[in-house]
């Protein structure tokens, strides 16, 4: 099976891994994205993944918590680092060579962040999960996700969700929302459509980084967008 994409970088949110549950990690959402993760490392493609946390911590509102926004921010880094932890223990189960790295140092749980290590460990066929953000408040994961993505010279960013595409409209709230099957950078931003953070939308603008965003939730649905079958809505 030839794959279209030889390194991808594959942003996952923190909810995502909440399954039908309102907090924390559903054990099964991790053994199901560690079997779709393998078998595109299983055809050679080489996989860094960079996880939210919002299943654990969501910056809350400054006036009714009293956390002021960067310790917020800086809480919320260790929540990904939480998911990067369980993530890897499922991918190693499923038997895949893994390395987390955080860019906030915790020797005794993640390597630090090391660009050209983390390429290295790539290239030697290891599934790496970028943990802790960008190390610096302010910046959302989309944006870690965008900076490593670039960092690591990644062919394109895939960005899970539970939707399956880009529409006209939240196809949960509005039933008449269509579906795009591929857009421009220009076009997303004159149509105002929510695709990432704008910090994050513009670096992969700058840098000619294309984005696919689709649904993660459906079986096999990883492998077929590596493998250049058409799934969810291309950014270009």
């Amino acid at each position: 099976m030839l794959q279209k994409y030889n390194r991808i970088l594959l942003k996952l949110s923190g909810e995502s891994l909440m399954g039908d549950r309102n907090f924390g990690i559903d054990a099964h959402m991790l053994e199901q994205y560690a079997k779709e993760i393998k078998e595109v490392t299983d055809i050679g493609v080489q996989v860094a993944i960079v996880i939210g946390g919002g299943n654990i911590y969501r910056g809350m509102n400054e006036a009714e918590t009293g956390i002021e926004r960067a310790q917020g921010d800086y809480m919320g880094m260790l929540a990904t680092v939480i998911n990067g932890m369980a993530l890897q223990a499922a991918l190693e189960k499923a038997g895949v060579k893994t390395r987390l790295q955080s860019a906030i140092k915790m020797e005794q749980v993640a390597e630090p962040y090391i660009r050209r290590k983390a390429i290295r460990h790539l290239e030697k066929g290891r599934v790496v999960i970028f943990g802790a953000g960008t190390g610096n408040p302010y910046f959302t994961t989309d944006t870690a996700g965008s900076l490593r993505a670039v960092e690591i010279q990644a062919d394109v960013i895939l960005k899970g969700t539970r939707v399956d595409g880009i529409y006209t409209a939240d196809p949960e709230k509005d039933p008449t929302a269509t579906m795009f099957e591929s857009l421009s950078f220009t076009e997303v931003i004159s149509r105002k459509l929510k695709v990432m953070d704008m910090t994050a939308f513009t670096l992969c603008q700058e840098n000619a980084l294309p984005i696919i965003v689709f649904d993660m939730n459906r079986p096999g649905n990883l492998l077929n967008v590596v493998t250049g079958k058409r799934v969810g809505t291309l950014v270009s």
